[in-house]
């Protein structure tokens, strides 16, 4: 196989080292920063977490000053960047890290797999570009290209296909550049071989694709339904008082946004009324700590905040009351708290009013 295929790696590569883009972390071979910029771009684009990569290789240059960082610190830069259990496990990595391995970074893939936070593609990524060593990285971008390229339909969200892809990458690598051919084969596939009309007619694979000449390029990479979207009703409770407080609660347990901060929320079955609201067991509970004066819907239609297999429909309760005394934090405060996105937009357009 590899030999059969040796075509790959070399068309690729030379590709990329001539078309490929002029990013911060392809600079370096420092563990850290290969490490804090693969956890950033899981599940995000480059345009997107570049602005968070220069974020925290700023206010964090070495993994003994993230180690250094509260939780809360760590998730408040995070914020907006979803996925938050991310940020929770760089930030416990990183106190491994710093305290228990001297501020050096595992060197193998299997010890860099046994780091909180990363998984397959991560330790062979680090191991590759940091280290030289010949370990293969398969994504979303490494399934397209090479389902596409070699004509292979295996579902990729299923054992055997994952089995399988992966095998076939550790064949194509270039043993003698590793980490160029991981970058590379990541690049094309985010900006070549993307998902929607792709131009094949000029791709250095054309003559080689299989799906191309089999007119399935459409077709794959497979990968088979998942859970179905699960639909919540989330119905917060912004308390602005007259002393200039209002009221967050943060958010414990499993689940979304653990440790991130909010206003108390209702959770209901289906979008509900005021007087519904009001009838409910949480607010019942709310309002025996606040005295409640007014009570209005802050849109005419609820939020749809999506989520990878949630759509939360929310509604912004706004709540006037005297005073919150202690147990109020100062509405100028709010903003540095870590929040979730969804509140965060919310804070956007009513900053105004409630400071």
């Amino acid at each position: 196989m590899a030999k059969q295929n040796g075509f790959f790696s070399t068309r690729l590569i030379a590709w990329y080292l001539k078309n490929k883009r002029d990013l911060p972390w392809r600079k370096t071979k420092e563990p850290y920063k290969i490490w804090l910029s693969e956890i950033i771009l899981q599940q995000t684009r480059v345009l997107q977490g570049m602005p968070y990569y220069i974020s925290f290789t700023s206010k964090y240059p070495t993994v003994h000053q993230l180690a250094a960082a509260k939780e809360e610190e760590v998730l408040k830069l995070w914020q907006g960047l979803g996925y938050y259990s991310r940020a929770r496990n760089l930030h416990f990595t990183s106190k491994i890290v710093a305290n228990e391995l001297n501020g050096v970074f595992p060197q193998t893939y299997a010890e860099l797999k046994k780091l909180k936070g990363v998984g397959d593609y991560t330790a062979s990524a680090i191991a590759s570009i940091c280290f030289d060593k010949p370990t293969a990285v398969v994504d979303g971008n490494v399934y397209r290209v090479l389902s596409r390229v070699f004509n292979v339909a295996l579902p990729i969200n299923t054992g055997k296909g994952i089995t399988y892809f992966k095998g076939l990458a550790q064949e194509l690598i270039d043993h003698g550049q590793p980490g160029t051919y991981n970058q590379a084969v990541m690049e094309f596939g985010a900006r070549y071989c993307v998902p929607q009309n792709p131009d094949c007619a000029h791709c250095i694979f054309n003559d080689k694709c299989e799906a191309f000449k089999k007119n399935k390029v459409s077709q794959l990479p497979v990968k088979l339904k998942t859970l179905k979207t699960k639909k919540r009703y989330f119905n917060y409770l912004v308390v602005v008082s007259e002393d200039g407080k209002t009221l967050l609660e943060q958010r414990k347990g499993k689940g979304i946004w653990q440790n991130l901060y909010q206003f108390p929320l209702v959770e209901a079955s289906k979008d509900i009324s005021e007087k519904q609201l009001i009838g409910t067991d949480g607010f019942k509970g709310f309002a025996e700590t606040v005295s409640v004066k007014v009570i209005t819907k802050h849109n005419d239609t609820p939020i749809v905040h999506k989520l990878s297999h949630q759509h939360l429909h929310t509604t912004f309760w706004i709540v006037e009351t005297t005073a919150l005394g202690e147990m109020g934090v100062p509405v100028s405060t709010v903003g540095t708290y870590p929040v979730p996105v969804l509140v965060s937009k919310f804070l956007d357009g009513f900053r105004l009013k409630i400071e």
